[in-house]
């Protein structure tokens, strides 16, 4: 597994988290991990193997945590707080990020206030008129996720 796929999932569990409305410095921590992991010049799952989780701690922003994450990921290919995770909120919530109009926080109140967790939820709530009830989306923001969702349901 390379650098920039273990720092993708950390990536996509910080988004998660972030639209679950978790604290914000765990999220910045995933975050932080993530882009010191992208860029970090030694492979990281050489790193694992040869050192261990002692080894993946002097990464800056990997910490005990973090480190057992990343070895039960290679190991496993995932690691049980993302499988924890994604058991409460779908991992296809990350895919409403790929909406034109949606980001994090627009993404965040859709699955907080109105359990929308796939592009097939916020289909079903664009149709029913229920952009018209979430905070911050205006008439052309509105307009724009749903020509998007359908461009994206019809690809």
């Amino acid at each position: 597994m390379t650098n920039e796929e273990i720092a993708r999932r950390f990536e996509r569990l910080a988004l998660l988290l972030e639209i679950r409305g978790e604290d914000k410095f765990r999220v910045r921590s995933y975050r932080n991990a993530a882009e010191m992991i992208e860029t970090w010049p030694t492979p990281v799952e050489n790193i694992a193997r040869e050192e261990g989780v002692k080894g993946l701690q002097t990464i800056p922003g990997v910490g005990k945590a973090i480190s057992g994450k990343i070895v039960e990921l290679l190991e496993r290919g995932t690691f049980d707080a993302w499988e924890r995770l994604t058991a409460e909120t779908p991992a296809t919530t990350l895919d409403l990020l790929g909406v034109e109009g949606v980001g994090v926080k627009t993404a965040a109140t859709l699955y907080q206030q109105f359990k929308i967790s796939s592009l097939e939820d916020l289909r079903k709530f664009v149709e029913g008129g229920g952009l018209d009830l979430v905070d911050g989306v205006g008439e052309k923001t509105a307009e724009r996720i749903r020509r998007s969702v359908w461009r994206i349901l019809l690809s």
